[in-house]
């Protein structure tokens, strides 16, 4: 060798050095990794699969993907092929064709250059990681320089890559095939199989023992075989040599099910050291030439040639059934997965589990798996998803739908301590003693209430599996009931025949898996009370945090800096202690972890730290703890509600919570005891974990009702059309604290849409509220929309609703329509983001210039998909209002043009200074019913309803003719008793009370009002024998209005209602409920009673509704009534016979009602004390708990001149005119809204 020879050697070394082993001041790749479970020593593991979802998946989108490009230039290149030696007559020359592309390379995996990302669905190549970070390894041949290469460990193979971006490895090492992983040398160990050693060099000692455990670990127990020999449970379908374009040596080539896998040669083959492996769900085949053909994946083309072209065929049909088994074993997974409970394992939680019990139906990962296994089939019936593809019927893939991991677990893991509870990471040992505890023994179930009474048992299986409850079914099974018990018929002598005849296909899959199972055996002494958690000794956590003094009081001031004193603190076997420093050892304080009620994290710079959270002890006190390291202060907050939250709420540590403990509460039919609830605040949204294992989520913007009952401290929260929940004040901080919380939370968070609260519906309060009342009170005002309210009305309305919308009712004499309508425009016009959005708002704009009309339609239903969903559910309930208030325009003046004029600004919050808003508003009242796809039979029902409130207010106001300028009615009264020498008549201006009235007429007769004595203004109606004392608040005009001619107002003194004041002040629970008996009027409630009979029942009156049972014990009320719209009247008519004489009438008034007449029904009590409590009750929740004014009636005259309110202001736009008028006044006002305020005097 020529001198210059070994010099241009020496340097390519020295490259080849250089490219290897970074020099020391070169910043390396991060030695990421990820440590998950070892694998298990069961034998299902010899399946080779690596598409199991990785712990911590790899986003191979965000990842730029590495492919080398040939360079014209030689230098060191790396290949699939192991980077132990090169092939045989490998051809590094092929590198050096200019222009090759990614797709045209074969499977060298160059140094530079870039590929496509994949599609983001796909997810072939995440396998279940152990672990993986970087590594030096040193090739066997005895080179003296290490390569760094990126090292994955999952269940069946190592793995190791050039780079942590590639996809396809340059080496695969079967865990069957390690005998043996030691640490040798200085930070080095090898990996031994049975004719190769494999060195690995660390970065550190921890490192390195980590990886030597987990290898261990992984290795312990398994055959020392290749996955794939012979009696595998992946026999390959075809084998041989192919091959790859770009060598010119064979790659043995095999496919198993539904993968390619490469090696070097067949004795690699056997022994388990490969290449690489392809998952076929992603390939696809294509024949290029006689003998050739490509596999094309979304990373790299490959590019085979065969020996001869029948072996070609032969290749590509076998790689063909292999993507066809891959996507067909894929599917009943996907189905699976798509219940998101079910991407879970049961057992583990690891992701994606591809294996389940079909007996116990549960969906489990393939270390489970094992150990279900060896429970045995009479036990655990285990088959793959991807495998077994004859046993997943369709009825038996809805059984694992309907039911789901959580639901599952909520029966077979309702009671496991979080000391026991296994993760991704457990070991073999502690997966088989958990998996045997809980399906073996049964120890961790929730049990069934007939447990151990085997008759009841069975009698409620034979019961159950005529319904579609597939879960009490299973819950009977496995709590001891007999799946091949008689049924005492004939023709269905079994639960099984019993399911099939009555069409149950899922009791019946679900019967026919368990005929021969083996029941849990564990024998629970004594009842299953639950008892509250003690927190685990493996929650651990120290370091330094700023304390300030306990506190007996709420933190209403920001506490400076100044007031902490840095802590040395520690959590350790349930304490959290805290210390003067780390030296001391005797703590300042410590408080256990069952002392702990609440623990709160405060908005970021809330105090002199920027990151606080408060912990609320059982003793009533708050410790207020602070940082400046939000990694921190996070790591303390989810250590410490680790140890005090039990193991059934433990899924409330995985939220993002502001607040989260414990609370007292009462729901549902049982109102006399409380139960422990453990709850978490998240947004808007509380979660919660009561008696039944089940997470329940509040939202708390779309509540009926919000309520703090501040003499009884008691939080009452009323969700639409389901239940109320009574929250109760155990202690007065945290409470407090919660009660604060809760309300903010419940309020409007914002200036966005979706920030409001919201209805059921999703559409803002505030925007039904005054849609709800235009429609029952404005829609015949001429000039509505156009014509202003009272500036301050409008604004005060605003504040209020922006305060609380929930809480604010719109009632008519009270609110004007002009300043509801102005309050609504107002709320479009301020909104952030505005109803369209600012990103799409100019696409509506130029729909509205779009000629052909189908094309327009569709453009606008297009952008309605578009919108967010409260956005949406928003702009359809205000168009379908204008569609309305549209229609009635002979009634209102305010045709499709004008309220385009008015709302087009508004909407689009645009200067007004032309049509385009107002166009693209038109069209969307124009073809309401064409972009919003809405029922014409439901839209010609609304319209008759809005005719029916017309004619009844028409027929109202012609009734009772206003005798004064400024709309006053002239009623007779009667004092204490009607005659002719005891009536007054009174004028009754609109915003007269009952309190006021009563004070006239007593002003009038000088008589004085003493103490003690309850004048009250009554409502009587003759022919029904029935009388109502108003309240003292209620308007007296509306109560006129719904006069018949045999009603009257009387005067008079209520005897009972000292007593019923004194009943109030006891009772503890603001809720009532007991028996009375009841009759319905006519058969109008569909209730099936008979007529001209009262029935018992049993009735529960609570803040939002009056229900009725058929009996004490029944589930499901057979009427539930609002509260709001009941009127309860003292008295039953004679001729309906009551069974007592103290009853009630009822009269129920919907808003929507079709017909005029009213619902009415009536209810008996025993005694006359009993029937003032009911009435009392009904009187306190209908006002909120003011039933009499504090200072008793004052019965001092009030002078009133109130203004004509119902136009407003003056008009701000004209009523009539041309639409060049109408335009320019809108324009003119949008530039200069006091202009038209200057004449004024």
């Amino acid at each position: 060798m020529t001198p210059q020879t070994q010099q241009v050697t020496q340097q390519s070394s020295q490259a080849a050095t250089q490219i290897a082993v970074p020099a020391k001041g070169v910043p390396q790749p991060p030695p990421q990794t990820t440590v998950c479970p070892p694998d298990s020593d069961s034998d299902i593991y010899e399946e080779p699969d690596a598409s199991y979802a990785s712990v911590h998946p790899l986003n191979l989108l965000d990842r730029e993907m590495s492919l080398q490009v040939p360079l014209t230039v030689k230098g060191r290149y790396s290949s699939l092929c192991s980077d132990d030696e090169l092939l045989e007559d490998d051809d590094p020359s092929v590198w050096e064709e200019a222009g090759l592309s990614p797709l045209q390379s074969s499977i060298f995996l160059p140094n530079t250059g870039r590929l496509a990302s994949p599609p983001k669905e796909d997810s072939s190549q995440l396998a279940a990681v152990i672990k993986m970070g970087w590594l030096d390894k040193n090739p066997p041949q005895g080179a003296l320089y290490y390569q760094r290469r990126w090292v994955k460990l999952d269940v069946d193979y190592l793995r190791y890559f050039d780079n942590d971006k590639q996809v396809y490895s340059k080496g695969i090492i079967s865990t069957a095939s390690i005998t043996n992983v030691t640490s040798v040398g200085e930070l080095k160990f090898e990996v031994i199989t049975n004719n190769r050693t494999f060195i690995f060099k660390a970065e550190s000692d921890a490192e390195r023992n980590e990886w030597v455990n987990l290898l261990q670990d992984c290795t312990r127990g398994r055959q020392r075989r290749s996955t794939l020999t012979p009696g595998s449970p992946l026999t390959p379908e075809f084998k041989g040599y192919l091959e790859l374009k770009g060598l010119r040596s064979k790659l043995y080539t095999v496919v198993a099910s539904d993968k390619v896998f490469l090696y070097k040669n067949i004795e690699d083959y056997r022994i388990g050291v490969g290449i690489t492996s392809i998952e076929m769900n992603v390939g696809n085949v294509k024949v290029t030439d006689r003998r050739s053909f490509d596999l094309t994946t979304p990373y790299r083309i490959f590019s085979f040639i065969a020996e001869s072209e029948q072996l070609k065929d032969q290749w590509v049909d076998a790689m063909t059934d292999a993507i066809g088994e891959a996507l067909s074993n894929s599917e009943v997974a996907d189905r699976m997965w798509a219940e998101p409970s079910n991407s879970s394992c049961a057992d583990c939680g690891a992701p994606k589990p591809e294996w389940a019990a079909i007996n116990l139906c549960v969906l489990i990962c393939k270390r489970c798996a094992g150990e279900h296994r060896g429970l045995g089939p009479n036990i655990s019936k285990v088959r793959s998803l991807k495998m077994d593809r004859k046993v997943w019927t369709e009825e038996l893939v809805q059984v694992f739908l309907l039911l789901g991991n959580n639901r599952i677990n909520g029966f077979w893991a309702a009671n496991v301590p979080p000391s026991e509870a296994l993760s991704p990471s457990s070991c073999s040992d502690d997966r088989r003693r958990f998996i045997t505890n809980k399906y073996r023994h049964g120890k961790y179930r929730k049990y069934h209430p007939l447990y151990g009474n085997q008759r009841e048992l069975n009698n409620a299986l034979c019961i159950n599996v005529q319904s579609t409850d597939v879960l009490e079914t299973l819950s009977l099974i496995f709590c001891g009931a007999d799946v091949n018990c008689s049924t005492g018929m004939a023709d269905c002598p079994t639960p099984l025949s019993l399911a099939n005849t009555h069409s149950q296909p899922l009791q019946a899959v679900l019967l026919s898996h368990n005929l021969n199972t083996d029941l849990p055996r564990l024998e629970v002494e004594g009842g299953m009370e639950e008892v509250h958690f003690s927190a685990p000794t493996s929650v651990y956590h120290n370091g330094f945090l700023f304390k300030t003094g306990s506190m007996a009081r709420p933190i209403i001031e920001r506490k400076a800096r100044e007031e902490f004193s840095r802590r040395w603190c520690t959590l350790n076997d349930g304490t959290f202690s805290y210390y003067e420093s780390d030296k001391n050892s005797n703590p300042n304080g410590a408080l256990r972890a069952s002392e702990i009620v609440c623990l709160a994290v405060d908005v970021p710079d809330k105090h002199g730290y920027e990151h606080t959270f408060e912990l609320y002890s059982e003793s009533d006190r708050l410790y207020l703890f602070g940082t400046d390291d939000p990694c921190s202060q996070k790591e303390w907050v989810k250590s410490i509600a680790k140890s005090f939250i039990p193991a059934r709420a433990e899924p409330l540590l995985r939220l993002g919570f502001e607040r989260i403990g414990r609370l007292k509460c009462k729901d549902g039919l049982n109102l006399q005891t409380s139960k422990v609830g453990w709850f978490a605040l998240v947004g808007s949204t509380l979660h919660a974990y009561l008696d039944d294992n089940q997470e329940e989520e509040i939202h708390l913007r779309k509540l009926n009702e919000l309520s703090i009952q501040q003499d009884n401290e008691v939080l009452v929260l009323v969700e639409r059309g389901r239940r109320t929940l009574y929250i109760e004040g155990e202690r007065k901080l945290d409470f407090a604290g919660w009660c604060a919380a809760i309300q903010f939370a419940a309020g409007s968070g914002g200036d966005t849409l979706s920030q409001q609260q919201l209805t059921d519906t999703d559409i803002p309060v505030v925007v039904h509220s005054c849609i709800d009342y235009i429609t029952q009170c404005g829609l015949t005002s001429e000039g509505i929309y156009r014509k202003s309210g009272v500036n301050s009305r409008v604004a005060a309305l605003c504040e209020r609703f922006r305060r609380d919308a929930r809480s604010l009712r719109l009632k008519e004499g009270e609110h004007q329509v002009d300043d509801v309508s102005n309050t609504l425009k107002r709320f479009f016009r301020e909104l952030e983001e505005g109803l369209f959005t600012s990103e799409d708002g100019g696409t509506w704009l130029t729909t509205a210039a779009i000629q052909d009309e189908s094309m327009k339609i569709l453009q606008y239903q297009t952008l309605l998909n578009k919108l967010p969903r409260v956005n949406r559910a928003t702009l359809r309930a205000l168009i379908n209002h204008l569609y309305c208030v549209q229609r009635f325009s002979e009634l209102n003046q305010m045709n499709l043009h004008n309220l385009a004029i008015v709302f087009g600004p508004t909407l689009f919050q645009t200067d007004g200074k032309d049509y385009t808003a107002g166009r693209a508003i038109e069209d969307l009242i124009q073809y309401y019913t064409l972009i919003f796809k809405v029922d014409e039979q439901q839209l010609k029902k609304q319209l008759e309803e809005i005719k029916v409130i017309i004619q009844v207010r028409e027929k109202l106001n012609t009734k009772f003719p206003s005798t004064e300028p400024g709309g006053h009615f002239i009623c007779t009264v009667y004092l204490e008793e009607k005659k002719d020498t005891t009536e007054q008549h009174v004028k009754i201006p609109a915003s007269m009370t009952a309190a006021e009235l009563t004070c006239e007429i007593l002003d009038r007769r000088n008589i004085p009002v003493k103490d003690k004595e309850y004048w009250n203004c009554w409502e009587f109606i003759d022919k029904e024998e029935i009388e109502r004392p108003l309240h003292y608040r209620e308007r007296v005009l509306p109560i006129l209005h719904s006069f018949g001619t045999d009603s009257h107002l009387l005067i008079k003194k209520h005897i009972a209602m000292e007593a019923m004041i004194i009943y109030l002040a006891s009772k503890v629970d603001p809720s009532k409920h007991g028996m009375m008996k009841f009759r319905e009027e006519r058969s109008i409630l569909g209730l099936g009673l008979p007529s001209g009979s009262f029935h018992d029942r049993y009735f529960i009156l609570n803040s939002s509704s009056l229900r009725m049972y058929k009996e004490v014990r029944s589930n499901r009320p057979e009427r539930d009534w609002p509260v709001r719209n009941l009127r309860v009247y003292l008295g039953i008519k004679k001729k309906l016979r009551p069974p007592t004489c103290w009853g009630l009438t009822v009269v129920y008034e919907s808003k929507k009602q079709e017909k005029a007449e009213r619902q009415q029904w009536y209810l008996c009590c025993e005694t006359q004390p009993e029937m003032r409590e009911w009435y009392a009750t009904f009187l306190s929740i209908q006002n909120d708990g003011d039933v009499w004014p504090q200072d008793g009636l004052q019965p001092s005259r009030v002078s009133r001149a109130p203004p004509d309110t119902r136009h407003g202001n003056v008009s701000l736009i004209p009523l009539r005119g041309s639409e060049n008028e109408m335009r320019n006044s809108v324009a003119a006002f949008s530039q200069d809204p006091l202009a038209l305020f200057r004449d004024i005097r």
